[in-house]
């Protein structure tokens, strides 16, 4: 009779795990078929957005383009100066030293970390299973007076300071109509290490078939956050593979 307790135990728990994850599964499907379809998103090549970021009573120019096959890079037009960040051409990951204004390649940590992340386009719940990753469904939660799903999304394991860490995020979904609302993750390393980053999303609106937010604000949950406009949203771009490369000389 024991055996048989616990047998029955072990098949209702995995019943329920399945049942969750068949349950987040849909409500992530729902998200994408409600901004254009899988299959839409499964065919962009690349997305360039061009935003605006206000800082010290500044609105500062962004210019921001991720490519399918992992290349991407960020643009800051500041006070006449041209900085790129976050620049990766596939293989290598580099910067503009704010102080020199010259490129620096990252450190190997930093770049191999880049290259888990550059499998993510256009977003990291995309075709989540193919690339090993898990969800579950940890129930609802209320944000800015909205009820939401909320998605526990673990990612293989990333290395900071030498160490593999959990690569883990949570995904908020407006129960209504499935469209997400909230990234969160924990800052890993540097000053704000241990507290956790929050990215809201908003406006949603169509570009060519598909639907983005227009306005987001990035920040620390329950502290100050730095809202973020996009302007224009240009899919499938025609960017030169030499623009990501690091420049030797």
């Amino acid at each position: 009779m024991k055996k048989l307790a616990i047998f029955t135990i072990a098949v209702m728990a995995f019943s329920f795990s399945s049942m969750q994850a068949q349950d987040a599964d849909e409500i992530i499907n729902n998200s994408f078929e409600a901004t254009g379809g899988m299959d839409a998103w499964a065919k962009l090549k690349g997305i360039r957005m061009k935003a605006k970021v206000s800082q010290g009573g500044m609105e500062i120019p962004l210019e921001i383009v991720q490519m399918a096959d992992g290349k991407q890079y960020t643009i800051i037009s500041l006070q006449g100066n041209t900085i790129k960040t976050g620049v990766f051409d596939g293989t290598t990951l580099w910067n503009t030293n704010f102080q020199t204004m010259k490129p620096e390649k990252a450190d190997s940590e930093s770049t191999e970390n880049m290259k888990l992340e550059a499998n993510d386009f256009p977003a990291a719940l995309f075709n989540y299973k193919e690339k090993g990753y898990q969800v579950e469904l940890l129930g609802k939660e209320t944000i800015d007076g909205t009820e939401c799903y909320k998605i526990k999304l673990t990612k293989e394991p990333q290395t900071i300071d030498g160490q593999k860490v959990d690569d883990v995020s949570y995904y908020y979904f407006d129960t209504e109509n499935n469209i997400m609302l909230v990234m969160e993750s924990e800052i890993k390393s540097g000053q704000a290490k241990g507290m956790i980053s929050q990215i809201k999303f908003s406006d949603y609106d169509e570009v060519d078939g598909l639907y983005f937010p227009f306005s987001m604000s990035q920040g620390i949950k329950d502290g100050q956050s730095q809202p973020i406009i996009i302007e224009s949203i240009e899919l499938n771009p025609d960017i030169p593979d030499s623009v990501f490369v690091f420049p030797e000389n």
